[in-house]
């Protein structure tokens, strides 16, 4: 079992203990986007994000996801919405991260 089997494993036995819980659903979301398991990821991250709309990471991985579904729309929607999150929030790092990706969105 890989590392990031167990890992989800571990969040899939949380979340039954903890189904509201939306730092879970983000971790479990992260594991399986992690291993490639997309569809399943987007679902735990969308969970998160409804928790709490404001959330910078979980909005920067659903943008990623959508890049590589081909959903160029999607994903400038979701990196534009991260970005005002990244600015509101004064997180430089993950600010300059989506202004690239941006960019590359315009292209």
């Amino acid at each position: 079992m890989s590392k990031n089997d167990e890992l989800i494993a571990k969040y899939q036995l949380l979340l039954q203990q903890r189904p509201n819980d939306e730092l879970l659903h983000f971790s479990l979301g992260k594991a399986l986007y992690d291993a490639g398991r997309l569809a399943e990821a987007e679902v735990q991250l969308q969970f998160a994000l409804q928790a709490k709309p404001d959330w910078m990471v979980v909005t920067m991985l659903l943008a990623k996801i959508a890049l590589l579904r081909n959903d160029q729309v999607a994903a400038k929607v979701l990196y534009e919405r991260a970005l005002g999150h990244a600015i509101d929030q004064q997180h430089e790092g993950p600010e300059e991260e989506i202004r690239g990706a941006l960019d590359k969105l315009k292209s």
